[in-house]
């Protein structure tokens, strides 16, 4: 494929998925002080604390869903179809099976043993086992879209991709605004995820039937397939339980030492922190089924795509995530209340750096994930998960919870280091260290020292003022430009610079109204 063809295709998928992420997580954020407000902190931090018990069945769902995205993207032709249908097949049976276990243990187990674990009282307690059969019930309608999905990633179709998880989020967005003030609990919170994630379960249904019908199977076991997708799924499963443990070790140890409201204002801080950084994600999920369909490449094409990939979204993780630092206070004073922006900020603060430091490392992870390498996958998150649940049940019993957050820094810290220890025996390249600084530690480290030279410099006169959204977001696109333009300059010295000014004006072409020379 030309380069200028292949740029502008994972341009035009990313400018989808970016599109898909900013409505979703648009209308999440708007209607989460709502929720709060509606429910009360404590209600709001029982509620995450059972989406996090019920994140372990992710780790399946997850694993499941890229393994039949790897699989289905390698049979493409009229002449594999029938391959595909048995791959399909074979995908849906496992989470028909395995998924509806699954959501059994979750639904029935949960309740007992979270009463068990962390300090629920009163009507929360009462209120645990609906909120645990509908935070069960969401998570099976994903696990089964997972796999009615793989047949749109495969294709790299992500106009469509994105049209199904708007709809889920919409759906979500109307049922909480109309249902909460009805019955303001948090199982209510959590049936409303459910019907989004319905919704999007039945859109990727009725899509699949209409535009795919012929790549569809009825479940059904079949030996080779459930081999080939278990084989590549074991180490996948690993590399979701790292991520889970990475992800949630903080609000497990915060809502078995605390009370549920202090889980209430990490998971606000959270919830801002994760829906950037997944947005980030999402702008380069569509590597993992290109990497995919490029077994035949040269390595040095490889290398140059993966590189030159990870500087962009590095560009823009330092940018849109190290821009939140500067504002933490004012922005969590805006969005959720006074109360919330004097116990969250510093650990909004913290995620957002951790959160930079964790994007170093999406783009090796999709590479690794396309050509097989699940267990170098693996390795990188059971390392991350080791030593940020490590820090965190060192730090937090003797700092507080203020110190939740630091152990996600310590957590991303090592997998920097274990990412390119890996990469360096995957590449035998040469320059391999020099590519490793420029295009992936000079942005980050230049992106997270400009934005606490700005928290430094403006944040006493921000906190003076009486916060209006006009004047936070437009602090926040100040803060965001001045570290692009920085990371920018940086990055335009050194022997990749003239690369790096290449891609960006490709870029600019792609996205604006107007041509860049």
């Amino acid at each position: 494929m030309p380069a200028a063809s292949t740029g502008s295709r994972l341009l035009g998928n990313s400018g989808w998925n970016a599109a898909a992420f900013l409505i979703g997580a648009g209308l999440n954020l708007l209607v989460l002080p709502f929720v709060v407000y509606r429910l009360g902190v404590a209600a709001f931090g029982m509620s995450g604390l059972v989406t996090a018990c019920v994140a372990p069945g992710l780790i399946f769902s997850n694993a499941l869903g890229l393994s039949a995205s790897r699989e289905l993207a390698q049979r493409l032709s009229a002449e594999q179809r029938n391959d595909a249908r048995h791959f399909f097949a074979s995908a849906m049976i496992l989470a028909l099976v395995i998924g509806g276990f699954i959501v059994s243990v979750l639904a029935l187990a949960g309740p007992p043993l979270a009463r068990l674990a962390f300090n629920f009282t009163g009507e929360t307690a009462r209120d645990l086992d609906l909120a645990f059969a509908f935070g069960s019930a969401g998570w099976f309608c994903q696990c089964l879209s997972a796999v009615l999905l793989s047949l749109f990633t495969a294709r790299q179709d992500y106009a469509r991709l994105s049209s199904i998880t708007v709809f889920g989020t919409i759906v979500a967005t109307v049922a909480i605004l109309i249902l909460i003030p009805i019955w303001p609990t948090a199982s209510t919170f959590l049936a409303c995820q459910a019907l989004g994630f319905m919704a999007t379960l039945i859109a990727a249904f009725v899509l699949s039937r209409r535009l795919l019908d012929g790549w569809l199977g009825v479940p059904a076991f079949h030996r080779a397939p459930v081999g080939q997708l278990v084989r590549f799924g074991v180490w996948q499963f690993m590399a979701q339980g790292g991520a889970l443990i990475a992800g949630q070790a903080d609000r497990y140890l915060l809502g078995a030492l605390l009370p549920p409201q202090f889980v209430g204002f990490y998971v606000i801080a959270q919830r801002l922190e994760e829906a950037i950084y997944i947005g980030i994600l999402k702008v380069g999920e569509i590597l993992f089924p290109f990497f995919s369909v490029l077994q035949n490449e040269t390595s040095s094409r490889k290398a140059d795509l993966l590189f030159r990939s990870s500087w962009v979204l590095n560009l823009l993780a330092a940018s849109v995530l190290g821009g939140i630092i500067p504002i933490a206070g004012p922005l969590l004073h805006l969005w959720t209340g006074a109360e919330v922006a004097v116990q969250a900020e510093q650990v909004l603060v913290v995620l957002s750096i951790a959160g930079v430091l964790g994007c170093s490392a999406n783009v090796f992870a999709f590479y690794l994930l396309a050509i097989g390498a699940s267990r170098s996958n693996a390795l990188i998150a059971m390392v991350t998960a080791a030593f940020t649940l490590a820090t965190s049940a060192l730090a937090l019993p003797y700092f507080g919870w203020q110190a939740a957050g630091w152990s996600s820094c310590i957590g991303m810290i090592a997998q920097i280091i274990v990412t390119m220890k890996l990469l360096r025996q995957s590449f035998g390249l040469a320059g391999m260290w020099s590519r490793l600084a420029h295009f992936v530690l000079l942005p980050l480290g230049a992106g997270i020292m400009t934005a606490l030279g700005l928290r430094y410099c403006i944040a006493g006169f921000l906190s003076e003022l009486f916060p209006y959204w006009w004047y936070v977001g437009g602090s926040y696109g100040l803060a965001a430009g001045i570290i692009f333009v920085v990371v920018v300059a940086v990055s335009g010295a050194g022997p990749h610079g003239a690369t790096c000014r290449r891609d960006l004006r490709l870029i600019a072409s792609r996205f604006l109204p107007v041509k860049v020379a």
